[in-house]
């Protein structure tokens, strides 16, 4: 059975910083890519960032770019996502994913593997 958990979301304020962390469980993730999508009531799920099995390649959209960093450490199983100078618009659910073993980094929702999301909220 494999189990994402989040955690670390919350409120900040515009301009503010928060890092989400994921768990992974189950089975060993090392070998694959992790990512985050996000959610905003009333709109799709929108890709946010991945980072392959040896935290080499990572990507990210342009909305996001230069403010957020993924990372991971494989010895613990987890994924983190470092987000700085939040802005509104960055208010969501956010979902940890994880793809099977051997599958490239893909933009897509495609993922096989999802947490239960956290929510974060960015004051203005």
């Amino acid at each position: 059975q494999v189990h994402l958990v989040e955690s670390g979301g919350g409120l900040v304020q515009a301009g503010g910083s928060l890092r989400l962390s994921c768990a992974a469980s189950g089975r060993a993730f090392s070998t694959n890519v992790m990512g985050w999508f996000r959610q905003a009531p009333g709109k799709e799920r929108e890709f946010v960032a991945a980072i392959s099995w040896r935290g080499s390649s990572t990507e990210y959209p342009d909305s996001v770019k230069d403010r957020f960093t993924i990372s991971r450490d494989n010895a613990k199983n987890t994924v983190y996502l470092q987000m700085n100078s939040l802005k509104p618009e960055d208010t969501a659910v956010y979902f940890c994913v994880a793809h099977r073993a051997g599958v490239q980094i893909t933009t897509l929702p495609t993922y096989p593997y999802w947490g239960q999301g956290t929510q974060v909220t960015v004051s203005s």
